[in-house]
């Protein structure tokens, strides 16, 4: 053995030896094997979904770009699922995700239908517009109109539009009857009962668990938090709710009415008297909406089928009954869903605000204080923004994120560039406290608005704590040293000094108001406290300048502007960092998709129960111990 080693020559003694690796023991390899094992598993699947993905963005424009997705004599089908939304709540790729996957999200932006259904007008391989409206989630009237509009536009154009529903109710029909035939299902009918506004009261409840409410607030209908101090509405609250109700129904009976070539007093009395009359027409609502004049006929989806082929519509592909094209295909062909980030000129930038005003930075779907406003911040620094037109479909929120925004509002005029406030179905409480400033407001009929007014409230437990035998006590350093500690009862210099910030915020909010709308303090005052309005009483009462579209408002932004009628138009919206909230979103859905995949999942009913208590929604950002100060209003119809 020394003799093969002398053969070979020793080390330099400038490159010492390698020392080499302790011995592990075989549990420890496996371990280090696993974990190289789960890298390298980790890598494959990331490097999968992005190649993937990205190998289907690529193929889709590229097909996109060679193959017509629309042939002579296509019908546009339209058939919108979910809610109909002015911005949609999630990301771009979550969106394309859930469309490749077959699990899209169930929302429908509100311009885009109206994109398409304006471009099918003019486009000569369209020939009419088949409308199945039954699986839309209307959440209000204003959008439903708005759509509506575009419908007539289309059939000005001198093309037939044709609903086929199953069954239809009052927000679906509202659409609906724009068509120039309505076809229902045999098993289906027209469910239109009139409009209603109930809400849960929780007092007695919190009165059990011993929870002490102490509401601060400011406006004689102001009702919003009523639920936690009352067992049942207030008289004030009933007054009205059934005239905003009543002004909404009024309008929904006299346009469907007109549209359908009935005489408003009777279709009122059919609604009243819905359950004699389907009674008499044996349980038949289908036959029943024919014999009212609301439905044009009886048919199944295959005999309607038969009639579109024997009006000359030509037969579709393999799947397709008659040739057709949906609602995102047609978008695609057209390039409409990428038209605004075409729009390179000077033009009309549009802003959208829906859902609640909450503060901080917030994603599409909610109006964040901080997020909202460095927007509309970033849209006046754009020199291609000529004029701003502030899309407004909010409720309201925290009083100081609202003020955020209509700092910015007030900014961006001052700054010379016109604002133009567009509302949607809502823009009450604060959603109008962020519209105020505006150059000009524009609303629908069935917009609802107003309820000018503020609230706060303080929540306080000694008294559940004493039913489990708990207390608390202590000592403090000033009078108001640990006052706003909810274990203890609410000393009543709090509710001075929290009422007293309540009444100022109020006396800001009229204050604005009346300094924004021309008016002085007593005549807003009169016709605020806290009410709400339908949009054409809000111009009756000069809240609103003119009742209009989403497009009559940008038209006039731009001729505020000086723009003419030849200008761009372009959505700002939040920057989204898309693909990575994607990855992480992966590890914390996929319990949940191995739960269903094995058939577990919440009753469908579950997903009401928030809609049954959205009071509760108030304290999703709320802070223990800090007082919130709210400018909301509860006022969807159903």
């Amino acid at each position: 053995m020394s003799d093969r080693y002398d053969a070979v020559p020793p080390p330099l003694p400038s490159r010492p030896q390698p020392v080499p690796p302790p011995r592990r023991g075989g549990f420890g390899r496996f371990l280090r094997g696993l974990g190289r094992g789960i890298n390298i598993t980790r890598l494959v699947i990331v490097n999968t979904i992005f190649f993937g993905l990205l190998a289907a963005i690529l193929l889709v424009v590229f097909l996109g770009s060679r193959a017509n997705l629309v042939d002579e004599g296509t019908v546009l089908v339209l058939a919108p699922e979910g809610s109909l939304v002015e911005q949609y709540s999630a990301d771009p790729l979550s969106r394309a995700i859930g469309r490749m996957s077959g699990d899209g999200v169930k929302q429908v932006q509100v311009r885009d239908l109206v994109r398409a259904i304006d471009s099918a007008a003019k486009d000569q391989r369209i020939t009419r517009i088949v409308l199945r409206p039954d699986r839309l989630q209307p959440g209000g009237f204003a959008a439903l109109r708005e759509v509506g509009a575009a419908l007539d536009r289309f059939r000005k154009a001198g093309k037939p539009v044709l609903v086929w529903a199953n069954s239809l109710e009052q927000g679906q029909y509202y659409l609906a009857a724009h068509a120039d035939k309505v076809y229902i299902d045999p098993q289906g009918g027209v469910m239109a009962t009139g409009l209603a506004n109930y809400r849960l009261f929780y007092k007695d409840l919190l009165d059990r668990l011993g929870v002490q409410v102490h509401l601060f607030r400011v406006g004689q209908f102001k009702s919003a938090a009523e639920p936690f101090i009352l067992d049942h509405a207030s008289p004030e609250s009933k007054e009205a709710d059934a005239f905003w109700l009543g002004g909404l129904w009024t309008t929904w009976i006299d346009e469907v009415a007109r549209m359908r070539g009935i005489d408003p007093a009777a279709l009122r009395a059919d609604v009243d008297e819905l359950a004699e009359r389907v009674r008499d027409a044996k349980g038949s609502l289908a036959q029943l909406a024919v014999e009212e004049k609301l439905a044009d006929g009886i048919a199944t989806e295959q005999q309607f089928v038969q009639m579109l082929r024997k009006e000359g519509v030509p037969a579709g592909k393999k799947d397709q009954s008659f040739r057709q094209i949906d609602l995102a295909g047609y978008l695609a062909d057209r390039g409409l869903s990428q038209a605004d980030m075409l729009q390179t000129g000077p033009g009309v930038t549009v802003v959208v605000a829906e859902g609640e005003i909450t503060g901080g930075k917030q994603a599409q779907g909610t109006i964040g204080g901080e997020s909202t406003a460095a927007l509309i911040r970033s849209v006046r620094k754009d020199r291609r923004t000529r004029a701003l037109v502030l899309r407004v479909n909010s409720p309201g929120g925290e009083v100081y994120a609202a003020e955020q925004i209509r700092r910015e509002v007030e900014l961006t005029r001052e700054a010379g560039i016109p604002v133009v406030v567009s509302m949607g179905d809502v823009a009450a409480s604060g959603g109008y406290w962020i519209s105020m400033n505006a150059n000009r407001i524009y609303a629908e009929p069935n917009t609802i608005t107003g309820s000018i007014g503020i609230f706060g409230m303080f929540f306080t437990v000694p008294d559940t704590l004493a039913k489990i035998g708990v207390k608390s006590d202590g000592v403090s350093t000033g009078s108001l040293a640990g006052a706003f500690d909810m274990t203890r009862p609410l000393d009543p210099n709090v509710g001075v000094l929290i009422q007293s910030i309540i009444d100022k915020g109020y006396r800001d909010f009229v204050g604005n108001v009346a300094k924004a709308r021309g008016k002085d303090y007593a005549a807003i005052d009169a016709i605020a406290q806290g009410r709400v309005w339908t949009g054409q009483q809000a111009m009756e009462r000069g809240l609103v300048d003119r009742m209009g579209s989403l497009d009559d408002a940008i038209r006039d932004a731009a001729t505020e502007a000086g723009m003419g009628k030849d200008f761009n138009v372009r959505y700002a919206e939040k920057p989204m960092g898309a693909f990575e909230r994607f990855l992480t979103s992966v590890g914390d859905s996929s319990e949940a998709r191995v739960a269903m995949s094995w058939g577990l999942r919440l009753p469908s009913w579950v997903a009401e129960l928030p809609k049954l208590a959205p009071e509760w929604s108030l304290f999703r950002n709320a802070e223990a111990g800090k007082p919130h100060v709210y400018a909301y209003c509860f006022c969807s119809p159903h």
